[in-house]
């Protein structure tokens, strides 16, 4: 095996590890709260390295000659490859056919890739899209990176980089496809479609829940900025904080679970190491929670330790009184926070109506920095315009001591990641 597909693998395995999931727009929130990584149940991760089909791609390129080339090489890596040589042709057999990951050359006569994706996108979350260009640009990249696409390559294609980047994608759309069945699985025995038995999980959950804390922190300083407080609960059937939010999604309690977070944080913030603040994950309905905006609430005596951090990606334009809430809400104290920056979501649309004064890199741009011009080039167009704006740029998931030294040289200087501290009880120590 080529040292490139063992790295992949590699990659394979540590996502499994880590519970990393596709993002979902119904899902965000509850990624969010799980933090810069996380476990994944026995039974997914056994689902998951059992998985032993063939990985079925579509190949679409108008080169006929490239994607010849390109289907030969990913089969010799194990895959199957359909080929279509421009995006109606693969809208077409996208609605008859299934595939693990698609492979699409951006510029195409008709429907390009950029199109391909937005009609994908209407229809499947799951699917990975990886794009190949001859041309790249940061518009394109950026728009590539805003529909979701999985990867972004540049031509001349190396083929084994692209049969490595496939399995990868391919893995990451598998835990996708468990997380969505064991949604209808049984906990414990007992299905989660059962309402009573889900609703004494939630409560049992809500009773034996606590904050877990991940340091942020300046490298330049080497101090701690701040800390994220992140969902954890020992109700064993929600260790998963994607359960326990599914769960309060279910039995519609998403507010009163956000407002129990907040007491929790508050409870944890008389011990807070000085100079230090707390983020704290908000699905944008929160925003405007009466309990939240008001002097009484939980958070309100902290307020100017607290940064707010919205990380749904549905449009921050459908929630009613948004705008006087911000207002009030900074009238308070807290200062605001946009999560995963380039993750797909959370767009330029929702930065300008939410004007945060700290944004936070996703760590699909982040994993892997060093090794790519592409998201070096995003990264640093991400941290000239936050200087311009006078807004804080932090970059989350930071596994390698590479990947540091890269964001750091690119104007980078906020990090959160396991190369530096794992959540944990209390205040983590911070390895620098």
């Amino acid at each position: 095996m080529s040292s490139r597909l063992q790295q992949a693998y590699s990659e394979r395995d540590a996502i499994a590890a880590h519970g990393l999931e596709v993002r979902q727009q119904r899902r965000c929130w509850s990624s969010s709260f799980g933090g810069s990584g996380g476990t994944m149940t026995s039974r997914a991760a056994a689902e998951v390295s059992t998985a032993t089909t063939a990985t079925r791609v579509l190949l679409v390129d108008d080169e006929r000659s490239l994607a010849r080339a390109l289907s030969k090489l990913l089969e010799l890596a194990g895959c199957i490859v359909v080929t279509a040589s421009e995006g109606r042709e693969a809208l077409a057999l996208i609605a008859t056919s299934a595939f693990d990951v698609i492979v699409s050359d951006i510029r195409m006569p008709g429907v390009d890739g950029l199109s391909l994706l937005r009609a994908i996108r209407a229809t499947d979350l799951d699917v990975p899209v990886v794009f190949l260009t001859g041309s790249p640009t940061l518009e394109t990249a950026a728009e590539a990176v805003a529909y979701g696409a999985f990867r972004y390559l540049t031509k001349p294609i190396d083929g084994q980089e692209l049969a490595a980047v496939v399995e990868r994608a391919a893995q990451t759309h598998r835990l996708a496809l468990v997380r969505r069945e064991m949604a209808h699985q049984q906990l414990d025995g007992r299905a989660i479609g059962d309402r009573a038995g889900l609703e004494s999980r939630f409560v049992s959950g809500l009773d034996k829940m606590w904050m877990a804390m991940q340091p942020i922190l300046s490298w330049r300083a080497h101090s701690v900025y701040a800390y994220e407080a992140l969902l954890r609960t020992d109700e064993p059937t929600l260790r998963s904080p994607v359960d326990f939010v599914d769960a309060a999604e279910r039995l519609k309690r998403t507010q009163e679970l956000g407002r129990r977070v907040r007491e929790r944080v508050a409870d944890r913030l008389v011990d807070l190491p000085s100079g230090a603040k707390v983020f704290v994950n908000l699905h944008p309905a929160d925003l405007v929670d009466e309990e939240l905006c008001s002097s009484e609430g939980a958070l309100a005596p902290f307020a100017r330790s607290v940064v707010l951090e919205v990380t749904e990606r549905a449009a921050l334009e459908q929630v009613s009184g948004l705008v006087p809430s911000v207002v009030r809400l900074r009238e308070l104290g807290y200062r605001l926070a946009l999560d995963d920056l380039g993750a797909g979501y959370a767009g330029l649309s929702s930065f300008a109506l939410l004007e945060p004064e700290i944004v936070k890199v996703d760590m699909s741009l982040v994993r892997g920095i060093h090794q790519s011009k592409t998201k070096q080039k995003l990264f640093h167009s991400f941290a000239s315009l936050c200087r311009e704006l006078d807004t804080e740029i932090i970059a989350e998931g930071v596994e390698v001591a590479e990947e540091r030294d890269c964001l750091a040289d690119l104007g980078g200087d906020l990090f959160q990641g396991y190369l530096f501290a794992r959540p944990g009880r209390g205040f983590p120590e911070v390895a620098y």
